[in-house]
């Protein structure tokens, strides 16, 4: 047991954002249903959609869908490329569509630490909304932890840490440079044959130039089921 509080609390601390800055916070609740489908070879397509509500939106305010096709190079490292669906709301009113070209590259299981597992993603994105020009890109550096919490490793605990770095600025992507933060904590579980589901929560921090910070505190809950 000694050996999983090291990670545990490492995790733990870098889930935390500084609370020393005065932000402004909000509660929200994300909703996520996702599914990974082998295509045969080393092909694989996966959907993930992401419903979230928050109290400063008064709701809605965002459906994300993401669609991405990936191959897998070794058991480690897989490449993915896919196109995201971004309608988004204030208080449930439709707003503005953005849309989004991702790539990213998946590095699963790169390490062992304390009986749980390190894995590594690294996102690139190009963002388009009507109504305004040019293009926002953006670099999203993604770290996990996960460690088997049950006798048959089916039930994780689950730490992550994901930054946001702007490359470049539109009047929708306003500045460049670091731009948020997020940090998680899940525990997923089994249901039924391969259906999955997980709990958690997520703290965001955005940082804004010449304003106040914004933190969220956000309850997440999914469903997914690979095949």
């Amino acid at each position: 047991m000694k050996n999983y509080l090291i990670p545990l609390v490492w995790a733990g601390l870098s889930a935390i954002p500084c609370a020393a800055q005065a932000a402004e916070e909000d509660q929200q609740l994300w909703l996520q249903g996702g599914a990974s489908v082998k295509l045969g070879g080393n092909w694989r397509f996966s959907e993930e959609v992401t419903v979230r509500l928050g109290n400063a939106k008064k709701g809605l305010y965002e459906i994300e869908n993401n669609l991405l096709l990936g191959y897998k190079i070794n058991d480690v490292v897989t490449i993915w490329a896919g196109y995201t669906h971004d309608p988004q709301y204030n208080g449930g009113t439709f707003a503005v569509m953005e849309r989004r070209f991702r790539q990213q590259v998946t590095f699963d299981n790169v390490g062992k630490v304390g009986g749980g597992s390190v894995s590594l993603r690294l996102r690139t994105e190009q963002r388009w909304r009507e109504g305004a020009n040019g293009t926002g890109w953006r670099v999203r550096p993604y770290a996990k932890y996960t460690l088997p919490v049950s006798a048959d490793g089916k039930t994780t605990l689950s730490f992550g840490h994901e930054s946001f770095i702007n490359l470049s600025s539109t009047s929708f992507q306003a500045q460049t440079g670091y731009d948020r933060m997020r940090n998680n904590a899940a525990l997923k579980f089994p249901l039924i044959g391969k259906l999955s589901g997980e709990i958690g929560y997520l703290n965001q921090y955005v940082t804004v130039r010449g304003g106040r910070d914004r933190m969220d505190h956000v309850a997440t809950a999914g469903l997914s089921i690979s095949l």
